[in-house]
C-alpha cells in the first residue's frame, strides 16, 4: 500500500511539515465592518432602561450597582498593560519626531503646550460648575496590595510608594504609578539599545494591538454596566443624578466647542492666518466618519492625504499626524480633568490644589498614546484616579454610563486639534504653500476622493475595514521617510 493508503490523503513527511508550520490565523470570507453605532445604540438604551428602573423601584436598582461595579474591575483590569504599551511607544513617538528635524520639536513643544491648557481649562470647569455636588456616591474599597501614593508622609514616602518590589509585581501591586515607573524605565532603556531594540518595540506594538482588542471587547458589555450604574446611581438619588449627569455632559460638549471654534481658532487665524470654520468645512467628511466609529484613529490616513492636498509638505504632515495622534490630546485632556472633578465633588472627597496639580500632571503623561482608541478615555480615567486616589475610582461606573457620549466630543476635538496642529508647524517650519491652502479651503481646489479613502454612509454607518481596526494604537513616525 502506498504511503496515502495507510496513512492519509498526504505522505507522513508532508504531513509533519505542516503540523510544524508557524500557526496561522484564517482570514475572515467576509470584510471586517466597525458596528460601533450598534454599541451607541445599545447603550442609549441600557441608559434610559436603567434611569427608568432607578426611579421606578429604587429599592431594587440600588443593588445592580454592582453591575456597574464589575464593569469598573474589568476596565481596571486593562489599565497595566495600556499604561505600559503606550508609555513605552509614546516614548519612542517623541525619540522619532525629535529626531527628524526641527518640525519634530516644533510640534512637540505645541502639543505640549496645548494639551497642558487643556487639562487646565478642564480643571477650571470642573471647579466652577461642580456638577457632581448634589450627588451622594458611596466609597467601595477596592483590594490593593501595594502601598497608596496618596497616603504617602512626606516626599520619601511618596517616591518609595513608586518604587515596586519587583519589576513584574508593578503589574499585579495595583499601583498604576508603579507601571508607569516600569514603563519609563523599559522605554528609555529600549532607545538606548538604537537599532537593536526594534525588535523589542515590535514586540510591544503588537502586544498593545492585542490589548486594545481586549479592551473594544470589555466595551462591548458596556450598556450592562451603563444599565447598572445609572439604575444604582438613581436609585440612590433620584431625578438628582440624571441632572447632574446632564449638566456634566453639557458643560462638556460647551467647553470642547468653545475650545475648537474660540481657542483653536484664534491660535490658527493670529500664527497662521487661516479660518477654522473653513477648515473643518474642508475635513467634513472625516468628522462624519468619526462620529461613525466614535474613533478619531478612524480618520487618520484620510486627514493626512487631505493635509499633503491642502498644501502641507509630506514630510511635515508624516511627522506632525501621526506624534499628534499621540500627544495632541485637547479633547481627552478636558474630559480627564472634569471627570475627575465630577467624581470626587459627588462622593464629597473634594481634591485641594495640589492635589488637583498632581493629577494634572499624572493625566498629561498617562493620556499620551491613546488618543485615537475608543474606550481609552475610560481606561485612562480610572487609571489615573487609581493612582491618585483609589477610593475615588468607586465612581467611575456613574461617568461609565455617560461615557459614549462624551466619547464623540473627546474624538472631535481631537481631530480638530492634530488639523490645525499640522497648518501651524507648516507654518512655522516655512513647509507649506499658504496660497494653495487658501485656495483649497475656499474650495477652488477641491479634494478628489481616492479609492484608499474611507468613507461612511450615515443611513447605514457601518464602515468596512475602518483603519481603527487596523492601525497602531499609538502611530508611529516612519522614520525609513527621513533616511537619505
Amino acid at each position: 500500500m502506498s504511503d496515502k493508503d495507510n496513512m492519509g490523503e498526504y505522505p507522513a513527511a508532508q504531513r509533519l511539515s505542516a503540523s510544524s508550520a508557524t500557526p496561522r490565523i484564517a482570514e475572515p470570507k467576509k470584510p471586517r465592518k466597525d458596528r460601533t453605532h450598534w454599541l451607541y445604540i445599545m447603550v442609549i438604551v441600557a441608559i434610559v432602561a436603567g434611569v427608568t428602573f432607578g426611579l421606578v423601584d429604587p429599592a431594587h436598582a440600588k443593588e445592580w450597582k454592582v453591575v456597574g461595579t464589575m464593569f469598573v474591575s474589568l476596565i481596571k483590569m486593562i489599565i497595566p498593560p495600556v499604561i505600559f504599551c503606550t508609555i513605552v511607544l509614546g516614548i519612542g513617538s517623541v525619540r522619532a519626531a525629535a529626531t527628524v528635524g526641527k518640525a519634530g520639536g516644533i510640534a512637540l513643544a505645541y502639543f505640549i503646550t496645548m494639551s497642558t491648557f487643556a487639562l487646565a481649562v478642564g480643571l477650571m470647569v470642573g471647579n466652577y460648575i461642580q456638577p457632581g455636588s448634589n450627588l451622594h456616591i458611596a466609597a467601595v474599597e477596592h483590594p490593593k496590595s501595594a502601598p497608596d501614593p496618596s497616603k504617602a508622609t512626606g516626599t520619601v514616602g511618596f517616591i518609595q510608594s513608586i518604587i515596586p518590589d519587583t519589576m513584574f509585581s508593578a503589574f499585579t501591586s495595583g499601583s498604576v504609578l508603579q507601571v508607569l515607573f516600569i514603563a519609563l524605565l523599559f522605554g528609555f532603556a529600549v532607545q538606548g539599545m538604537g537599532k537593536a531594540g526594534e525588535p523589542i518595540l515590535g514586540f510591544v506594538a503588537h502586544l498593545q494591538k492585542v490589548v486594545f482588542k481586549i479592551l473594544n471587547m470589555i466595551l462591548w458589555l458596556a450598556p450592562l454596566g451603563a444599565f447598572g450604574a445609572m439604575a444604582g446611581v438613581v436609585g440612590g438619588s433620584g431625578m438628582a443624578a440624571v441632572k447632574s449627569l446632564a449638566v456634566l455632559m453639557l458643560a462638556f460638549y460647551i467647553t470642547c466647542f468653545l475650545f475648537v471654534f474660540v481657542v483653536l481658532g484664534l491660535v490658527l487665524w493670529v500664527f497662521g492666518g487661516f479660518n477654522i470654520f473653513k477648515l473643518l468645512n474642508y475635513l467634513g467628511r472625516e468628522f462624519l466618519l468619526i462620529v461613525a466609529t466614535s474613533s478619531s484613529e478612524s480618520a487618520l490616513p484620510n486627514l493626512m492625504r487631505k493635509m499633503e492636498h491642502a498644501g502641507v509638505d509630506k514630510s511635515t504632515v508624516g511627522i506632525v499626524v501621526p506624534t499628534g495622534y499621540s500627544f495632541n490630546l485637547d479633547g481627552t485632556a478636558i474630559y480627564l480633568t472634569m471627570s475627575a472633578i465630577f467624581i470626587a465633588d459627588a462622593m464629597h472627597m473634594p481634591m485641594s490644589l495640589n492635589e488637583q496639580i498632581g493629577l494634572l500632571i499624572f493625566m498629561m503623561i498617562a493620556s499620551k498614546g491613546a488618543a485615537g482608541v475608543s474606550g481609552a478615555g475610560i481606561a485612562t480615567l480610572a487609571a489615573g484616579l487609581q493612582s491618585h486616589s483609589p477610593a475615588l475610582l468607586s465612581g467611575v461606573d456613574v461617568i461609565m454610563g455617560i461615557d459614549k457620549f462624551m466619547s464623540e466630543a473627546r474624538a472631535l476635538t481631537n481631530f480638530a486639534g492634530n488639523s490645525v496642529a499640522t497648518l501651524l508647524v507648516g507654518v512655522w517650519t516655512k513647509s507649506i504653500d499658504k496660497e494653495r491652502v487658501k485656495d483649497v479651503l475656499n474650495g477652488k481646489i477641491p479634494y478628489v476622493a481616492l479609492p484608499d479613502d474611507t468613507h461612511v454612509d450615515l443611513r447605514n454607518p457601518e464602515v468596512e475595514n475602518a483603519p481603527n481596526m487596523t492601525l497602531q494604537p499609538t502611530p508611529q513616525v516612519d522614520l525609513d521617510a527621513y533616511r537619505h
